[in-house]
């Protein structure tokens, strides 16, 4: 199924750069998005601010903004998130929170008027923002599911090259995470060398070591486990800087250019567990367990263009923000234990992956389109409105290797096509001055889900990234519900306060479904998902002088 020619066996065995693992489509997707950012005055009106101009958040969405400034600015905030999740798996709830507090944005704009008619000022602005937080903790428990990772692990290692095409004795015994064939099963080797399944048979077939005997000792009987729980903790940021340019053409034409660089460090560990009866009497159990670590660190650069058109109380924005052109690497880290009772062996068994493990890649995300539109009401109150538009069948992995003997196959890119579709966001904020000191402010912001429905219900297989079976998956939109206030001590110096609360439903798989080659409906391991619902409540404070 993988073709995978990055280097040589002996290569990888010298140098240790060959212990690869590809991630999938949902890791790029992780990686792609962002979240509600900036100013506090901007996240108050729900980001809308790609016709408004003049907020030092516009740099990296619609840099013309910065042609509004008629003085020079200089801002920061800090940040306060509250994440709560809640999962409901097979009737059984279970709760977790997480809080971080962190330096949220910075940024200046320098204005420079002109003695010209046409062209009557220009601005240089510098910003810092934090566009995404991946600070979240979940954990899901059931009562049990009809099918075990251990049965997932053996349909994997019986099947990892097409149907009835599994992977042989002798390819699990000899250094079978240096074999670049084997790249994309290091779940189905760990859970051999751990001895969650074991052969059967046939033309490499495995089958669950979680099971018993029948009296005649002709079938092999698999056993299901009674409990299941799976904790999950992620952590890490994206961070943006940007460095623009605006200019002002009559007080009518607006335009913008940037320059941007990202800077991605998440983190990801989880802790999932089986538990199977084996001696009811005695109270003894079967167990498995698996855990994981991953960080993803990473760096990419993008531009981006837009213009703005002042046509007196209307204003219309237009820009685009080029996809973001990551180098990327991933370190892996992950072990996994059996506890069998009948054992003819050691009944306990754990393994773990080589140490140091790690790939590097390239990564591209999807370009976005704004289209902005914004009502000014004098100088009391305005209002705005930003669509946006992405396309992330464009997200695609890469080489870093561009030599075509050493360039890696990416099976992900292919899933990315069919899985993922356009997203759109719909972004309206207001604000109302009270007074010519204190200001007012609301949005709303709607996300929709880029998944397509065969993706979220688990109607595709979904392949491990590297040794992590777990995935996240969503259809409905992601609200954001946003208030604030903004008040001037001087005519220079200011103060903005912004509150946010972030909704979004989505499903856990521990593992994905698995599907017979021949009749495509058909589902040989599945799969219960959990219901996961996040929540976080932002705090943003902003000060900032003009001069």
């Amino acid at each position: 199924m993988r073709k995978i020619i990055l280097f040589t066996s002996i290569l990888l065995l010298i140098c240790n750069i060959g212990l690869f693992a590809q991630g999938n489509q949902i890791d790029a997707y992780t990686l792609s998005g962002t979240e509600l950012n900036g100013t506090a005055r901007s996240m108050a009106m729900g980001g809308a601010f790609g016709a408004l101009g003049g907020d030092i958040s516009v740099i990296s969405s619609n840099p013309a903004g910065l042609g509004i400034y008629r003085s020079s600015d200089i801002s920061g905030s800090l940040d306060l998130l509250m994440n709560k999740t809640s999962t409901k798996w097979s009737g059984v709830n279970a709760d977790q929170k997480k809080t971080h507090f962190a330096p949220n944005n910075f940024g200046f704009e320098l204005y420079f008027p002109t003695s010209s008619s046409s062209v009557r000022n220009w601005n240089l602005g510098f910003s810092y923002n934090r566009v995404k937080n991946f600070n979240r903790r979940y954990r899901m428990s059931n009562n049990g599911q009809s099918h075990s990772l251990a049965d997932y692990g053996a349909w994997r290692a019986s099947n990892a090259f097409g149907i009835g095409k599994g992977i042989t004795a002798n390819e699990f015994e000899n250094t079978p995470y240096n074999n670049p064939d084997l790249s994309g099963n290091w779940l189905a080797i760990l859970g051999y060398d751990n001895l969650f399944y074991h052969y059967v048979g046939g033309p490499n077939e495995y089958q669950s070591a979680f099971g018993y005997w029948n009296k005649d000792e002709t079938v092999w009987e698999i056993v299901s486990p009674y409990k299941n729980h799976l904790s999950v903790n992620e952590s890490g940021h994206m961070d943006e800087y940007n460095i623009g340019f605006g200019t002002n053409i009559s007080n009518f034409l607006f335009l913008g250019a940037s320059l941007s660089v990202t800077d991605i460090n998440y983190k990801y560990s989880s802790f999932y567990e089986e538990l199977f009866v084996y001696d009811k009497k005695n109270n003894k159990d079967d167990e498995l367990y698996l855990e994981n670590w991953l960080n993803t660190e990473g760096s990419a650069i993008s531009l981006n263009v837009g213009a703005i058109m002042n046509l007196q109380m209307l204003r219309l924005g237009v820009a685009y923000n080029s996809p973001r052109w990551y180098s990327m690497t991933d370190y892996y880290d992950a072990r996994s234990g059996s506890y069998i009772n009948n054992s003819k062996g050691n009944p306990n068994i754990d393994a773990w992956i080589p140490e140091k493990s790690y790939s590097e890649y390239k990564f591209r995300t999807p370009g976005k389109w704004i289209f902005s539109g914004a009502v000014i009401l004098g100088q009391s109150a305005l209002i705005s409105a930003d669509y946006e538009l992405m396309n992330y069948r464009e997200m695609q992995y890469s080489s870093k290797n561009e030599d075509s003997h050493n360039r890696v196959e990416y099976v992900a890119n292919g899933y990315i096509k069919d899985d993922f579709t356009w997203a759109h966001t719909l972004k309206i904020g207001a604000e109302v001055k009270i007074t010519s000191q204190f200001a007012v402010r609301a949005g709303y912001v709607m996300q929709t889900s880029p998944m397509h429905k065969n993706l979220v219900n688990n109607n595709v297989e979904v392949l491990p990234s590297g040794t992590i079976p777990h995935f996240e998956v969503t259809s409905d939109p992601t609200n954001y519900y946003t208030a604030g206030l903004g008040y001037r001590f001087t005519p220079n110096f200011y103060m903005d306060l912004a509150c946010v609360y972030r909704h979004n439903s989505s499903r856990v798989y521990a593992f994905s479904n698995t599907y017979d080659g021949v009749d495509a409906g058909k589902v040989e391991v599945p799969s219960t998902p959990a219901k996961l619902k996040t929540e976080s409540t932002h705090l943003a404070l902003t000060f900032g002088y003009k001069f």
